[in-house]
């Protein structure tokens, strides 16, 4: 992958693949990488309702680019054609995440659309992740209230979904669930929570993790010499500790593909 040509992604998401692609361009750009990363955001979005919006072209979708809000509506119809994407990634919403029977066949409809329209682009999956114990979620009562039972059951379904469909996974579920187990971020203990309100990632630490594996998996960056570090003004109330990144870093990548080229 030349490191001069600009990689464009697209995600087709919502509030989750927005936390995952707020810091995606810019730890690219200290990478040497040039990126547009575009997503398409609605609350709460899931992939049923990705493809009734297909089918009804609605112009729904919330343009965020680069992760800065623009406030501009748009159909996905009309962003598949604004660009020859290099990769389109989907997900299914956190509520639903855990229960294979709401993947189908909205997944399968959705990949081969997009694969229709953009033929050059590979279509991904991105794996959500568990909500925290004490998350006032109103679905996750559905998970009898349960962090391992969502991230098992969710992690089953992705993971079925895409050998189905053949598609590659980037592992955010599982990078949350492992750096959950590490110090300072063991907040059952007493450390700090990744999320900001029990399901959504934190705006330094959640957020630049999920970017960290997408660039690892999208792009074969390695996080290791990485120099971004999120500023305040893009993270309100929190500020980055080195030492935390650097636990971070490890555990993104320790998420990168073997033959990953690692810049």
């Amino acid at each position: 992958m030349g490191e001069n040509r600009k990689i464009k992604i697209l995600a087709i998401g919502n509030s989750f693949s927005e936390d995952a692609t707020y810091y995606l361009h810019q730890i690219a750009q200290a990478a040497g990488q040039d990126t547009k990363v575009v997503n398409l955001y609605i609350g709460g979005c899931s992939l049923e309702r990705h493809w009734n919006n297909i089918q009804n072209d609605a112009a729904e979708y919330e343009y965020q680019l680069d992760g800065v809000k623009t406030g501009k509506l748009v159909s996905i119809d009309e962003i598949l054609k604004e660009e020859c994407w290099d990769y389109i990634v989907t997900q299914q919403a956190s509520p639903d995440s855990g229960w294979p029977d709401t993947y189908e066949p909205f997944l399968g409809w959705l990949s081969d659309y997009c694969k229709e329209k953009v033929p050059t682009a590979e279509f991904l999956l991105q794996q959500t992740w568990a909500y925290e114990p004490d998350s006032p979620h109103t679905a996750f009562p559905r998970y009898h209230r349960n962090q391992q039972e969502m991230y098992r059951r969710s992690r089953e379904a992705y993971l079925a979904a895409s050998r189905r469909h053949q598609l590659r996974l980037i592992p955010c579920g599982d990078a949350v669930q492992r750096a959950r187990e590490l110090t300072p971020f063991r907040y059952s203990e007493g450390g700090v929570s990744l999320s900001r309100d029990g399901h959504h990632m934190s705006f330094v630490y959640g957020r630049y993790l999920l970017a960290a594996v997408w660039a690892g998996i999208i792009l074969g960056l390695s996080m290791k010499e990485n120099s971004f570090v999120p500023s305040s003004d893009r993270a309100p109330g929190e500020a980055a500790k080195e030492s935390e990144l650097a636990v971070l870093k490890a555990c993104a990548d320790s998420f990168l593909p073997k033959a990953a080229e690692k810049r």
